[in-house]
């Protein structure tokens, strides 16, 4: 069974978004399976993105601070 997203790093995510994008590019993927595989990759690129959103406001917050001084 799959981690769950929120508790995985960044890396792990991007890691199992790159092996499903790969599997599904693959001539072995599942039809079946096709849409468990974009729900999977849908749910691990919103994390990632919030996670990226989030960093990006911090950095800038913190550069702000940098610049007033």
């Amino acid at each position: 069974m799959s981690k769950p997203v929120k508790e995985m790093t960044y890396t792990e995510a991007v890691t199992e978004l790159e092996q499903i994008l790969a599997h599904m590019q693959s001539d072995k993927c599942d039809i079946d399976k096709l849409s468990a595989y974009t729900r999977r990759a849908t749910e691990l690129l919103g994390e990632c993105r919030s996670r990226l959103t989030a960093t990006d406001e911090e950095l800038r917050q913190i550069l702000a601070q940098f610049d007033q001084k």
